[in-house]
C-alpha cells in the first residue's frame, strides 16, 4: 500500500516545544514490537530474565556511564516492555556547544554544533544497543544457518523417511 498520511502516521506523545535534553526527572517505557515477551518471564511473581533480559539489563545499568549527566533511578524489565525513571542533571561543562555567532568569521572557523542527547535519542540509542548485541549472540549461535545444505532427491529410493526420522538420534555422534 502507498504512503497514505491519513492511515500512515504515528502522532508524537510528547509536549510541542519542551526541551528533552532539559534537565529534569523522565518516566520512560521502552515496548517491545509487536508486545513479543522478548525479556524473560514472570514466575511467581518475580521477573525472571533470559539472556535477552539480562543484556537490556546491563545496558540500562551502563547508561550513566555513557551519559555522565544521567543518573538512573528505579528501573522494572518486564517480559515485553521496560520502565524505569531517568534524571537528567544539569549537563557537565562543555557538554553543549552553541553555535558561534558569525561575527565576521568565515563559516569554515565557527564552532562546531553540538547538542546535549534528549531522553529520545538516548532511548534510541539505549534500544539499538540492545538490538546489536542480541543480534550478535543470535548470529554467533546460528552461523550453520547461514549456510544450509539441500539437494535434488532423483532416485527416491535413496532417501527415504527413516533417514530424516534417525537424526536425532545420531546427532551427537
Amino acid at each position: 500500500m502507498p504512503y497514505n498520511p491519513i492511515f500512515h502516521h504515528r502522532r508524537s506523545i510528547r509536549l510541542k516545544g519542551y526541551d528533552y535534553s532539559q534537565a529534569g526527572l523522565y518516566f520512560v517505557t521502552i515496548c517491545c514490537q509487536d508486545k513479543i515477551c522478548r525479556f524473560g518471564k514472570i514466575e511467581k511473581g518475580e521477573m525472571v530474565l533470559n539472556e535477552s533480559g539480562q543484556i537490556a539489563y546491563n545496558k540500562w545499568v551502563m547508561l550513566p556511564e555513557r551519559y555522565s549527566y544521567v543518573t538512573l533511578d528505579v528501573f522494572q524489565i518486564m517480559p515485553n516492555h521496560i520502565h524505569g525513571i531517568i534524571a537528567l542533571n544539569a549537563t557537565a561543562v562543555g557538554a553543549t556547544l552553541a553555535v558561534a555567532l558569525n561575527n565576521g568569521m568565515n563559516i569554515a572557523n565557527r564552532a562546531t554544533a553540538r547538542v546535549a542527547p534528549t531522553i529520545g535519542n538516548m532511548v534510541g540509542a539505549y534500544k539499538l544497543s540492545i538490538m546489536n548485541k542480541c543480534l550478535e549472540i543470535y548470529k554467533s549461535q546460528n552461523e550453520c544457518m547461514g549456510n544450509c545444505g539441500n539437494a535434488i532427491i532423483t532416485n527416491t529410493s535413496s532417501v527415504t523417511n527413516n533417514h530424516i526420522k534417525i537424526f536425532p538420534v545420531i546427532y551427537n555422534q
